[in-house]
């Protein structure tokens, strides 16, 4: 982006990269727009009427969106949510099991078959990510990823939905991200009905 760009013309910018964001489904499969956030909205209804958990995750900038969107998926959403990565919890799975284990480790003690792993990467290139992905198929939960980057980056054909931004740029992915996750939160808001 250049540095003459006008605070108005980089929210253009950004609300023509939300409208590019791209589903996919677990083949591969592109769905549009409307059939990507109903099958989003979809899989966190089920999840919260059948009493599932919700386990978020994110490196750097996307560890913040994810913590941000709990709050909101817990007192808005009325979904049983949690992040992996407290410091303490975090340091001792680095420590013991080696960073590309953080996420993945805990999940095989707290996730279970109905849970569904929401799982959260700018590059989408995060080996602690992907392991925490292969570990959660391997428990028999659902994952939704959401990436940006590079439209071959991996976790984008990892997850069963998997939502993708068209930019480089970690700022716009980032936002894009936790715009997306407020939105789907604000669909599933349990005092609007």
């Amino acid at each position: 982006m250049a540095d003459n760009v006008t605070l108005h013309e980089h929210a253009s910018d950004f609300q023509i990269l939300l409208e590019k964001a791209e589903f996919t489904d677990q083949k591969g499969n592109s769905l549009n727009y409307e059939n990507g956030i109903n099958k989003n909205l979809k899989t966190l209804r089920s999840l919260r009427d059948g009493s599932g958990s919700l386990f978020l995750i994110g490196n750097g900038g996307s560890a913040a969106v994810v913590s941000h969107i709990l709050t909101d998926f817990i007192n808005v959403a009325g979904l049983k949510a949690r992040t992996l990565h407290e410091s303490s919890l975090i340091t001792c799975m680095g420590n013991d099991y080696g960073y590309e284990h953080v996420f993945s480790q805990p999940l095989s003690v707290l996730a279970q078959k109905n849970d569904l792993l929401m799982a959260v990467s700018s590059s989408g290139n995060s080996l602690n990510i992907h392991n925490a992905v292969k570990r959660m198929k391997e428990i028999g939960g659902e994952i939704i990823t959401l990436s940006g980057f590079e439209s071959s980056n991996p976790l984008r054909a990892m997850g069963n939905l998997n939502i993708w931004i068209d930019s480089k740029n970690y700022g716009q992915v980032e936002i894009a991200h936790l715009f997306y996750l407020h939105y789907i939160s604000e669909q599933l808001d349990l005092k609007r009905k």
